[in-house]
Protein backbone atom coordinates (compact mmCIF):
# COMPACT_ATOMS: atom_id res chain seq x y z
CA UNK A 1 0.00 0.00 0.00
CA UNK A 2 0.83 3.20 -0.99
CA UNK A 3 2.52 5.79 1.96
CA UNK A 4 0.20 8.46 0.37
CA UNK A 5 -2.91 6.34 1.34
CA UNK A 6 -2.01 5.92 5.10
CA UNK A 7 -1.65 9.72 4.87
CA UNK A 8 -4.95 9.83 3.26
CA UNK A 9 -7.05 7.34 5.50
CA UNK A 10 -5.67 9.47 8.65
CA UNK A 11 -6.70 12.76 7.35
CA UNK A 12 -9.82 11.36 6.06
CA UNK A 13 -10.91 10.15 9.68
CA UNK A 14 -9.97 13.39 11.08
CA UNK A 15 -11.77 15.33 8.78
CA UNK A 16 -15.07 13.53 9.37
CA UNK A 17 -14.49 13.88 13.36
CA UNK A 18 -14.21 9.46 13.70
CA UNK A 19 -11.63 8.50 16.27
CA UNK A 20 -9.32 5.93 16.13
CA UNK A 21 -11.65 3.36 18.27
CA UNK A 22 -15.14 4.10 16.37
CA UNK A 23 -13.26 3.31 12.83
CA UNK A 24 -11.29 0.01 14.40
CA UNK A 25 -14.75 -1.04 15.76
CA UNK A 26 -15.67 -0.63 12.19
CA UNK A 27 -13.76 -2.58 10.57
CA UNK A 28 -14.04 -5.13 13.26
CA UNK A 29 -10.13 -4.58 14.20
CA UNK A 30 -8.70 -3.38 18.08
CA UNK A 31 -7.41 0.35 17.91
CA UNK A 32 -3.60 -0.69 18.24
CA UNK A 33 -4.44 -3.20 15.07
CA UNK A 34 -5.83 -0.08 13.59
CA UNK A 35 -2.93 2.48 14.22
CA UNK A 36 -0.66 0.08 12.64
CA UNK A 37 -2.57 0.80 9.48
CA UNK A 38 -2.55 4.82 9.77
CA UNK A 39 1.22 4.43 10.67
CA UNK A 40 1.37 2.10 7.49
CA UNK A 41 2.91 -1.18 9.39
CA UNK A 42 0.05 -3.00 8.45
CA UNK A 43 -1.30 -3.69 5.08
CA UNK A 44 -5.14 -3.64 3.96
CA UNK A 45 -7.33 -5.95 2.54
CA UNK A 46 -9.60 -5.36 -0.31
CA UNK A 47 -12.58 -6.15 1.92
CA UNK A 48 -10.99 -3.71 5.02
CA UNK A 49 -10.84 -1.46 2.06
CA UNK A 50 -14.00 -1.38 0.99
CA UNK A 51 -15.62 -0.74 4.38
CA UNK A 52 -13.38 2.01 4.75
CA UNK A 53 -14.74 3.66 1.72
CA UNK A 54 -18.17 3.28 3.11
CA UNK A 55 -17.79 4.77 6.26
CA UNK A 56 -15.61 7.57 4.52
CA UNK A 57 -19.16 7.69 1.86
CA UNK A 58 -16.57 6.99 -1.02
CA UNK A 59 -15.65 4.69 -3.61
CA UNK A 60 -13.39 2.11 -3.37
CA UNK A 61 -11.41 3.50 -6.54
CA UNK A 62 -11.78 7.14 -4.71
CA UNK A 63 -10.34 5.77 -1.59
CA UNK A 64 -7.16 4.35 -3.11
CA UNK A 65 -6.42 6.85 -5.37
CA UNK A 66 -3.06 8.51 -4.87
CA UNK A 67 -3.86 11.93 -5.32
CA UNK A 68 -4.55 14.15 -1.71
CA UNK A 69 -7.99 14.00 -0.66
CA UNK A 70 -10.15 16.31 -0.92
CA UNK A 71 -11.08 18.35 2.53
CA UNK A 72 -15.04 16.88 3.24
CA UNK A 73 -15.28 17.73 6.63
CA UNK A 74 -18.49 17.48 8.19
CA UNK A 75 -19.58 20.30 10.07
CA UNK A 76 -22.94 19.72 12.52
CA UNK A 77 -24.43 23.30 12.10
CA UNK A 78 -27.98 24.04 13.77
CA UNK A 79 -29.20 25.81 10.79
CA UNK A 80 -29.36 25.88 6.95
CA UNK A 81 -28.06 28.39 5.06
CA UNK A 82 -29.78 30.87 2.18
CA UNK A 83 -27.97 33.14 0.29
CA UNK A 84 -29.22 34.87 -2.98
CA UNK A 85 -26.44 36.08 -5.75
CA UNK A 86 -26.43 39.46 -6.39
CA UNK A 87 -24.64 39.30 -10.06
CA UNK A 88 -27.90 37.11 -10.86
CA UNK A 89 -30.37 37.05 -8.63
CA UNK A 90 -30.38 33.03 -8.46
CA UNK A 91 -30.75 31.63 -5.12
CA UNK A 92 -27.81 29.31 -3.61
CA UNK A 93 -28.78 26.91 -1.39
CA UNK A 94 -25.94 25.43 1.08
CA UNK A 95 -27.32 22.68 3.05
CA UNK A 96 -26.44 22.09 6.09
CA UNK A 97 -27.85 19.98 8.58
CA UNK A 98 -30.46 20.78 11.18
CA UNK A 99 -28.94 18.17 13.77
CA UNK A 100 -31.67 18.48 16.09
CA UNK A 101 -34.29 17.56 13.41
CA UNK A 102 -32.16 14.70 11.64
CA UNK A 103 -32.07 13.05 14.64
CA UNK A 104 -35.66 13.29 15.43
CA UNK A 105 -36.53 12.14 11.66
CA UNK A 106 -34.13 9.26 11.82
CA UNK A 107 -35.88 8.25 15.36
CA UNK A 108 -39.31 8.32 13.74
CA UNK A 109 -38.49 6.46 10.68
CA UNK A 110 -36.96 3.78 13.17
CA UNK A 111 -39.91 4.12 15.23
CA UNK A 112 -42.22 3.47 12.10
CA UNK A 113 -40.33 1.03 9.76
CA UNK A 114 -37.12 -0.06 11.91
CA UNK A 115 -38.08 -3.40 12.96
CA UNK A 116 -39.00 -4.40 8.83
CA UNK A 117 -36.22 -7.40 8.20
CA UNK A 118 -35.04 -4.97 5.13
CA UNK A 119 -34.68 -1.51 6.62
CA UNK A 120 -31.02 -2.04 7.18
CA UNK A 121 -28.55 0.91 7.48
CA UNK A 122 -28.69 1.01 3.61
CA UNK A 123 -32.02 1.45 2.93
CA UNK A 124 -31.96 4.43 5.58
CA UNK A 125 -29.84 6.42 3.70
CA UNK A 126 -32.44 5.82 0.80
CA UNK A 127 -35.54 6.92 2.42
CA UNK A 128 -33.72 9.60 4.06
CA UNK A 129 -32.60 10.45 0.62
CA UNK A 130 -36.62 10.28 -0.54
CA UNK A 131 -37.95 11.97 2.33
CA UNK A 132 -35.20 15.47 1.64
CA UNK A 133 -35.12 15.24 -2.06
CA UNK A 134 -38.81 14.48 -2.21
CA UNK A 135 -39.71 17.41 0.00
CA UNK A 136 -37.68 19.67 -1.87
CA UNK A 137 -39.37 19.32 -5.31
CA UNK A 138 -43.03 19.46 -3.32
CA UNK A 139 -42.52 22.62 -1.27
CA UNK A 140 -38.76 24.14 -2.46
CA UNK A 141 -38.05 23.62 1.12
CA UNK A 142 -35.29 21.65 3.13
CA UNK A 143 -36.67 19.21 5.58
CA UNK A 144 -33.22 18.37 7.38
CA UNK A 145 -30.79 20.11 4.88
CA UNK A 146 -28.30 17.17 5.07
CA UNK A 147 -26.09 16.77 2.68
CA UNK A 148 -25.90 13.76 0.27
CA UNK A 149 -22.87 12.68 -2.19
CA UNK A 150 -23.37 10.35 -5.10
CA UNK A 151 -21.44 7.00 -4.71
CA UNK A 152 -21.51 3.54 -6.12
CA UNK A 153 -24.24 2.50 -3.49
CA UNK A 154 -26.43 5.60 -3.95
CA UNK A 155 -27.24 8.81 -2.26
CA UNK A 156 -25.43 8.85 1.25
CA UNK A 157 -26.11 11.16 3.90
CA UNK A 158 -22.85 12.49 4.63
CA UNK A 159 -23.54 13.85 7.92
CA UNK A 160 -24.82 10.05 8.90
CA UNK A 161 -22.11 8.59 10.90
CA UNK A 162 -21.05 11.25 12.56
CA UNK A 163 -24.75 11.84 14.06
CA UNK A 164 -25.57 8.50 14.82
CA UNK A 165 -22.07 7.80 16.44
CA UNK A 166 -22.82 10.82 18.66
CA UNK A 167 -26.68 9.10 19.19
CA UNK A 168 -25.05 6.22 20.51
CA UNK A 169 -23.16 7.90 22.99
CA UNK A 170 -26.02 9.13 24.33
CA UNK A 171 -28.02 6.11 24.49
CA UNK A 172 -30.66 7.85 21.73
CA UNK A 173 -30.20 4.56 19.30
CA UNK A 174 -28.61 0.91 19.51
CA UNK A 175 -26.83 -0.49 17.02
CA UNK A 176 -26.82 -4.25 16.16
CA UNK A 177 -25.44 -6.98 13.16
CA UNK A 178 -27.95 -8.96 12.37
CA UNK A 179 -28.80 -11.22 9.28
CA UNK A 180 -30.67 -10.08 5.75
CA UNK A 181 -31.22 -13.92 3.76
CA UNK A 182 -27.77 -14.60 3.35
CA UNK A 183 -26.01 -11.00 4.24
CA UNK A 184 -24.95 -9.09 6.69
CA UNK A 185 -26.72 -5.89 7.84
CA UNK A 186 -26.58 -2.93 9.91
CA UNK A 187 -29.59 -2.30 11.87
CA UNK A 188 -30.55 0.64 14.60
CA UNK A 189 -33.04 0.78 17.34
CA UNK A 190 -34.93 3.91 18.84
CA UNK A 191 -34.05 3.59 22.67
CA UNK A 192 -36.26 6.77 22.95
CA UNK A 193 -39.69 8.33 21.49
CA UNK A 194 -38.63 11.07 18.64
CA UNK A 195 -39.92 14.37 19.75
CA UNK A 196 -42.60 15.44 16.65
CA UNK A 197 -42.53 18.92 18.25
CA UNK A 198 -39.39 19.65 16.09
CA UNK A 199 -41.06 18.58 12.78
CA UNK A 200 -44.64 19.99 11.74
CA UNK A 201 -47.79 18.50 11.21
CA UNK A 202 -47.15 18.88 7.01
CA UNK A 203 -43.09 17.34 7.75
CA UNK A 204 -44.65 13.94 9.53
CA UNK A 205 -47.22 13.59 7.16
CA UNK A 206 -44.43 13.83 4.22
CA UNK A 207 -42.21 10.74 5.98
CA UNK A 208 -45.24 8.74 6.42
CA UNK A 209 -46.32 9.35 2.30
CA UNK A 210 -42.52 8.65 1.76
CA UNK A 211 -42.42 5.18 3.99
CA UNK A 212 -45.62 4.12 2.89
CA UNK A 213 -44.38 4.45 -0.64
CA UNK A 214 -40.82 2.95 -0.67
CA UNK A 215 -40.37 0.99 3.15
CA UNK A 216 -41.35 -2.46 1.25
CA UNK A 217 -38.60 -2.11 -0.80
CA UNK A 218 -35.11 -4.00 -0.28
CA UNK A 219 -32.22 -2.27 -0.32
CA UNK A 220 -31.22 -3.26 -3.60
CA UNK A 221 -34.39 -2.26 -4.96
CA UNK A 222 -34.12 1.00 -3.00
CA UNK A 223 -30.50 1.50 -4.45
CA UNK A 224 -32.37 0.99 -7.99
CA UNK A 225 -34.35 3.40 -7.91
CA UNK A 226 -32.21 6.36 -6.21
CA UNK A 227 -29.81 5.17 -9.31
CA UNK A 228 -32.34 5.88 -12.19
CA UNK A 229 -33.65 9.17 -10.12
CA UNK A 230 -32.10 12.01 -12.12
CA UNK A 231 -30.59 14.02 -9.28
CA UNK A 232 -27.66 10.46 -9.18
CA UNK A 233 -27.66 10.78 -12.38
CA UNK A 234 -26.59 13.76 -13.27
CA UNK A 235 -23.95 14.05 -10.68
CA UNK A 236 -20.40 12.21 -10.72
CA UNK A 237 -19.20 9.82 -7.73
CA UNK A 238 -18.32 11.26 -5.05
CA UNK A 239 -20.05 14.71 -5.49
CA UNK A 240 -22.51 16.52 -3.18
CA UNK A 241 -26.00 16.23 -4.95
CA UNK A 242 -27.70 19.09 -5.54
CA UNK A 243 -31.49 19.53 -4.60
CA UNK A 244 -32.54 21.65 -7.17
CA UNK A 245 -31.86 18.93 -9.75
CA UNK A 246 -35.27 17.27 -8.70
CA UNK A 247 -36.70 19.83 -10.89
CA UNK A 248 -35.40 17.93 -14.05
CA UNK A 249 -36.86 14.58 -12.69
CA UNK A 250 -38.47 11.96 -14.55
CA UNK A 251 -42.43 10.89 -14.42
CA UNK A 252 -41.24 7.65 -12.31
CA UNK A 253 -39.57 10.05 -9.72
CA UNK A 254 -41.50 13.00 -9.73
CA UNK A 255 -44.11 13.74 -6.63
CA UNK A 256 -44.94 16.67 -7.64
CA UNK A 257 -47.52 18.02 -9.97
CA UNK A 258 -46.47 20.85 -12.21
CA UNK A 259 -49.41 20.75 -14.57
CA UNK A 260 -51.85 22.09 -11.88
CA UNK A 261 -49.47 25.01 -11.05
CA UNK A 262 -50.20 25.90 -14.95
Amino acid sequence: MAKDLYKKIKLLREENGFSQEYIAKELGMSRPTYMQIEKGERELTISEARKLASIFSMGLENLLMSKKATKTKIVLEKEKIHKTSKATGIRIIIPRANVKKFKEVLLYILEKVGAKPNIGETALYKLLYFIDFDFYEKFEEQLTGARYIKNHYGPTPLEFKKIVEEMEEKGEIERVKSKYFQYDQKKYLPCRESDLRRLSAREVKHIDEVLARLSGKNANELTEYSHSDVPWRVHKDGEIISYESVFYRDMDHSVRNYEDEL
